[in-house]
């Protein structure tokens, strides 16, 4: 009995000491965070009176104390989680989460499986949806104006124009940007929360070579304006975007009313379009996607040439699904070259002749295979797997553009890409410099971001009730909201109805600005 006693002794010895490694380990990573986090957390306490803003998210929730400003935080006197339900498994799935630029966000996506969508969109069919305060379980913990920067993840297109030195290569790269510029929308079934009033978004990405500001100028109707810059001077892209979402009973509908410019000042050109219509099918029951369809047309308003491209709607069988195709064309209309893919994955450039016999011949082999089968049984068939590229590509094609791989961990964050990843990613430096506006300091979006849908819920109803309270006071006064960087006007290339960069916003003196959080 003596030797069995000793024998259970050291095994449970050994588990003892086992679990206090994986502690001291654990321990270890906490306390690296804590001190990471620590001069973000003190000097966020410092800017903001209210506590609940974040609470729990810099200092200790229950005391309201922050601690102390001489010595880095200890575990157990700064409490970066607490007040987010955050269990010891979901803080050690933080800890990765150190490397900078990042690679996930704090916290994964939560399960919408329990959430009664029709209890609640019912009364919207037909309505605006941007006149209507949406619960945050539809959002992504990113605002509409980060969410127009992934404009810039395929920047190297404009780069490739501006070195290009005949005018159908340039037009090649500009369309084909254009088109990049919705591919973050593949699979992205969450809505990013609606700007506030005033609020801004920087993001300068030297590795990219640009930098971009957007603000938000209006709110009813709620319009964005954004202006980007090459930081070799190679290229000025800026525009508006007033977005009409509409809910149609099993979808919902976002038209991207506004214009987008693409200036090149080394060829002294300036291109302009809009974006097409996306659509978010089966929000009721089944499962989500996306679909995009319209013209959108590229102009180049120096040489006449323009780039007329067709989003191709679903169809009834999905055959159509996700193909972009068109031609650019000369100041004559005269075809110039065939431009054909699909958003979700890959656009290329062929001659039009050679794209033409292949439609014809395509069109000519589905015809046969429908006599064929007989159209009276036929049965839909199933959509292409997500990551498989089902481009058929035709004999002399130039590949253009190829959509950047998603993570692995993309479904786990709301389907984000690397780049978007990053867009909400506020570093120790950047947190000195950017204005109080920016909206990584957004509170909804930051309880949102670890995990902490209470909390986030309630911020955006403290939020739009501030917002809403300071547009009743400005109503009853002569008092006129301003906006600070941004100015309405005509646009200089087709005169339509814009929003021009003010300048000022990089020399940083931000003083007189609004209290928006």
């Amino acid at each position: 009995l003596y030797s069995s006693n000793i024998k259970h002794s050291h095994v449970w010895h050994l588990k003892l000491e086992q679990e206090l490694e994986k502690n001291k380990a654990l321990t270890e990573a906490l306390q690296i965070l804590a001190t990471e986090r620590y001069d973000t957390s003190l000097s966020r306490v410092r800017k903001s009176p209210t506590p609940s803003a974040l609470t729990g998210d810099f200092y200790d929730a229950e005391s309201g104390e922050a601690p102390c400003a001489d010595t880095p935080p200890q575990l157990g006197t700064l409490h970066p989680f607490s007040g987010m339900g955050a269990s010891l498994c979901s803080l050690k799935a933080l800890c990765p989460v150190l490397s900078s630029p990042r690679s996930s966000l704090p916290a994964p996506m939560f399960s919408r499986n329990d959430i009664s969508v029709w209890s609640i969109l019912k009364k919207c069919i037909g309505m605006e949806l941007s006149k209507i305060a949406m619960p945050v379980m539809f959002n992504e913990p990113l605002s509409f104006l980060q969410r127009l920067a992934e404009y810039m993840e395929h920047t190297y297109l404009l780069q490739q124009a501006n070195t290009s030195t005949d005018s159908v290569e340039r037009m090649k790269c500009v369309a084909a940007f254009a088109v990049s510029a919705v591919a973050s929308q593949w699979e992205r079934t969450g809505k990013p929360f609606n700007p506030l009033l005033g609020e801004t978004y920087e993001l300068i990405r030297e590795d990219l070579g640009f930098r971009w500001v957007s603000e938000q100028v209006s709110h009813h109707p709620p319009v964005s304006a954004f202006h980007a810059e090459g930081l070799k001077e190679d290229f000025l892209f800026h525009g508006s975007i007033y977005p009409k979402l509409k809910f149609w009973g099993k979808s919902v509908e976002a038209e991207p009313k506004g214009v987008i410019t693409l200036e090149l000042p080394k060829h002294n050109e300036a291109y302009t379009w809009t974006n097409p219509t996306c659509c978010v099918h089966n929000i009721i029951v089944g499962q989500l996607w996306i679909e995009q369809y319209g013209q959108v047309e590229v102009i180049n308003h120096k040489t006449g040439e323009r780039c007329s491209l067709t989003f191709k709607p679903c169809g009834l069988f999905g055959k159509e699904l996700h193909k972009v195709e068109g031609y650019i064309l000369d100041k004559s209309k005269k075809k110039l070259c065939a431009i054909y893919g699909k958003w979700t994955e890959c656009l290329y450039a062929v001659d039009p002749a050679a794209f033409e016999a292949h439609r014809k011949a395509d069109k000519k082999s589905a015809e046969e295979k429908k006599t064929k089968q007989g159209s009276a049984d036929e049965e839909p068939e199933e959509l292409p797997p997500p990551d498989a590229e089902t481009v058929q590509v035709i004999p002399g094609s130039e590949l253009i553009w190829r959509i950047a791989p998603r993570p692995d961990n993309s479904a786990q964050f709301y389907a984000f890409s690397t780049f978007a990843m990053q867009l909400n990613e506020l570093e120790r430096a950047m947190e000195e410099s950017i204005p109080s506006t920016d909206c990584r300091l957004r509170p909804d979006i930051r309880a949102m971001e670890v995990g902490d849908i209470d909390l986030s819920s309630g911020e955006k109803k403290r939020l739009e009730e501030k917002q809403r309270l300071a547009r009743k006071n400005r109503s009853k006064s002569s008092e006129e909201w301003k906006t600070k960087w941004f100015a309405q006007g005509p646009n200089p290339h087709n005169k339509a109805q814009d929003w021009l960069f003010s300048k000022g916003y990089w020399e940083r003196n931000y003083n007189q600005l609004p209290n928006i959080y």
